[in-house]
């Protein structure tokens, strides 16, 4: 069975301090970085740019995992591909001709990813899962870190492998908002393969530490 993945988010990081805090996931058991591009309209809040991905990027020693959460994100796939992005999730809900937006995610040399908000329903992507490399499942509503994990999310993951499962599909399941050492166990045991981790990492007294135990916790 393959090993679960640990993927900060960099939406907490000290911004003050990005590079020491992009340092330490390189030297941590982190698999993967999570950052999440905001535009302050698909979610009510606006993160970070090209300029500052591409400062990460320079840094950055493990897959780069991009969450786009904005509005008609065709525009900028090659740029974010040029930026170094290894997987670009885009959000299904902004998408009005998803398959030809993962088509030409991956005419750009990235894995494509899915991303869904907590009210949009897994039956939405039967027509495209053998075309997704990664879903996103949203446990907290998308814009803000630190809000509290919603419930429904084990439902939903457990309906998801269902679904790649009867579709044959290699799928990674990756859950975004909310994670922690309370839920991370219950959440692989539903089917997750990827879990995203902002605040509990980056706010804790020793963030290696604490990625170190998720980490093995969700491979237990």
């Amino acid at each position: 069975m393959s090993s679960k993945l640990i993927a900060p988010s960099i939406l907490a990081a000290d911004f003050a301090n990005l590079q020491r805090d992009v340092e330490m996931v390189n030297n941590s058991d982190a698999d993967w970085f999570h950052i999440d591009i905001m535009d302050g309209v698909f979610v009510p809040n606006i993160s970070f740019g090209m300029p500052v991905l591409q400062a990460i990027t320079k840094h950055a020693k493990k897959t780069v995992d991009v969450h786009l959460m904005i509005v008609d994100p065709d525009r900028y796939i090659k740029t974010f591909a040029q930026l170094g992005s290894n997987i670009l999730t885009v959000h299904y809900e902004a998408c009005t001709h998803l398959h030809r937006t993962l088509q030409a995610i991956k005419v750009e040399g990235m894995k494509a990813g899915v991303a869904l908000n907590p009210h949009t329903n897994i039956n939405l992507l039967e027509d495209t899962i053998n075309d997704i490399d990664l879903v996103c499942i949203m446990s907290v509503n998308p814009g803000f870190g630190g809000q509290s994990f919603i419930e429904n999310t084990y439902n939903k993951v457990k309906q998801l492998k269902e679904l790649i499962t009867r579709k044959g599909a290699s799928t990674l399941i990756e859950i975004d908002g909310g994670v922690t050492n309370k839920n991370a166990k219950e959440l692989v045991d539903a089917g997750a393969d990827v879990l995203v981790a902002g605040s509990y990492v980056f706010k804790s007294t020793n963030q290696l530490e604490t990625i170190k135990n998720l980490k093995a916790l969700a491979n237990s």
